[in-house]
């Protein structure tokens, strides 16, 4: 599984000009899943993106977790964070997992986060989403599970 993670001032996803899921401060996940990702990665990946101290405390250090902060979630499907550009001039994406099976561990890993406490907005599987941000910092991180 591979997460890239935004600190975000505010974020929102729109689907033909309709916004299905919004957040102010918190963090914007772009959210991959590979073949081969089991019911751990996905715990790994939520535990770990919970308690990632990267929001800033009163001291100006990057000390306090988006559950600190008191922020929420606006996680992204996007299936093409496990493109191949490695030959040839169009990626590859036999990586990634097959709908199928990435839907449902999609799913799984948004409540995962929501059962750590965060409240959690999302986009539609596999649909033809605008995703508009304001980075914060700018503080962007890549999170890989175990598997990999």
């Amino acid at each position: 599984m591979r997460v890239v993670l935004q600190r975000v001032k505010h974020a929102q996803v729109d689907i033909e000009g309709k916004t299905v899921g919004r957040i102010e401060q918190g963090l914007l996940l772009l959210v991959g899943i590979k073949t081969g990702d089991t019911e751990d990665d996905i715990q790994y990946a939520a535990d770990k993106i919970s308690g990632l101290r990267i929001f800033e405390d009163n001291g100006g250090k990057m000390n306090r977790s988006v559950i600190d902060a008191d922020g929420a979630i606006l996680s992204v499907s996007q299936f093409t964070l496990y493109g191949d550009t490695s030959k040839g001039r169009r990626p590859s994406f036999i990586e990634a997992a097959r709908p199928e099976i990435a839907e449902p561990l999609y799913q799984v890993f948004n409540e995962k986060l929501r059962a750590h406490g965060l409240h959690v907005e999302t986009g539609v599987f596999g649909a033809d989403m605008a995703v508009s941000l304001v980075n914060d910092g700018p503080v962007t991180i890549i999170v890989e599970s175990k598997n990999h």
